[in-house]
């Protein structure tokens, strides 16, 4: 690529990152002269880039919109995230279809052509980072509200260390603050509810172990290879952390439902739901709790789950706490109080 091309995309990536840009600036950042940056200006006004020239005391230079989307440039950090989003998008059903003409629609979505648009021109050096970051992700279902952030450093390693089965020695911070290190066997990266997390085996231990991204300081891989169990599934892991997580109660219950059910109020990252022995234990009938599944939770206070039991609409029994059990009738009763109370204007 001649010099000059490439300062003239050089200049389009400086002002495609925001902000109003002096001509003394640029000039410094593409090293030449103010004349040569006006020229350079007025190139990509050719290509119909809307440059918009700003007057004043500080004035100079920005990006203004325009009627069609110009030429973007995006380092690898930029281009990762962007892929990342259009697959994160597509997994929870975010993302658009794209019109194949008037009147009609395509079957393929607008994320994916965006996707292929980016994978197209990206050097195989990062397009082979990305394949190993897709190749170590799992995900359990529609991102949540607030959302997380990893290092991208950090989360290419881990990619890394999950394909090739490689050991990683991990800096980390807790929930509470606390800093530590850590050896790690991992077997995949999961998204999920806005979060990313690795999921593995703990060295020497051997004991499941799961750390969100976000926490994660510093990862170095560690020489050696480790072979994975084969039938790990990393996003299950994950979920079973999360549910099994130590908190202030350790509540047990028995539903007289479906896994199915159960699972549209108490979801994998909240409830571990075991199935009854079967055959059901000897002279026990249908309705004796020995035959309904088995929900454990990890929970840090009771006042929201008689709400939920509620909405269940299945019958249930309390293992533990007694606590709950308090909390239960104290809803039935509010309940009950509601149902018998006169409309107003009543006599």
């Amino acid at each position: 690529m001649a010099r000059p091309i490439a300062r003239v995309l050089t200049l389009l990536e400086l002002l495609q990152s925001g902000g109003i840009r002096t001509v003394g600036e640029l000039a410094d950042r593409l090293g030449v002269d103010e004349r040569t940056v006006r020229r350079y200006v007025d190139h990509l006004l050719d290509l119909d880039v809307p440059v918009e020239s700003v007057r004043g005391r500080y004035g100079g230079y920005r990006l203004g919109p325009g009627y069609r989307m110009p030429p973007l440039m995006l380092n690898d950090d930029e281009a990762l995230a962007v892929l990342l989003g259009l697959v994160a998008g597509r997994r929870a059903g975010l993302t658009t279809a794209a019109g194949a003409g008037a009147g009609t629609v395509s079957e393929t979505a607008a994320g994916e052509t965006a996707a292929a648009k980016i994978r197209r021109v990206l050097p195989e050096r990062l397009r082979a980072r990305l394949d190993t970051v897709l190749g170590s992700l799992a995900f359990t279902g529609p991102g949540g509200e607030e959302a997380a952030v990893p290092d991208t450093t950090v989360l290419l390693a881990l990619a890394d260390a999950v394909s090739h089965h490689r050991p990683v020695a991990l800096r980390y911070t807790t929930a509470g603050g606390r800093r530590g290190e850590r050896t790690l066997r991992p077997y995949g990266l999961v998204a999920h509810a806005g979060r990313w997390y690795v999921t593995g085996a703990a060295e020497p231990s051997g004991e499941d172990r799961t750390f969100r991204l976000d926490r994660i300081a510093d990862v170095r891989t560690l020489p050696g290879a480790f072979e994975p169990p084969a039938d790990v599934d990393p996003a299950a892991r994950v979920l079973t952390g999360l549910a099994t997580a130590p908190y202030r109660y350790e509540v047990v219950l028995r539903i007289a439902g479906t896994t199915e059910q159960i699972r549209t109020r108490l979801p994998a990252s909240v409830a571990v739901v075991t199935a009854p022995p079967t055959p059901p234990a000897p002279a026990s009938g249908p309705d004796d709790p020995a035959h309904w599944p088995r929900v454990e939770l990890h929970v840090e206070r009771l006042d929201w789950l008689p709400g939920v039991l509620a909405s269940l609409d299945l019958p249930f029994a309390i293992e533990r706490p007694d606590e709950l059990r308090a909390l239960v009738t104290a809803l039935s009763d509010r309940l009950h109080h509601s149902a018998h109370r006169p409309p107003p204007g009543a006599t």
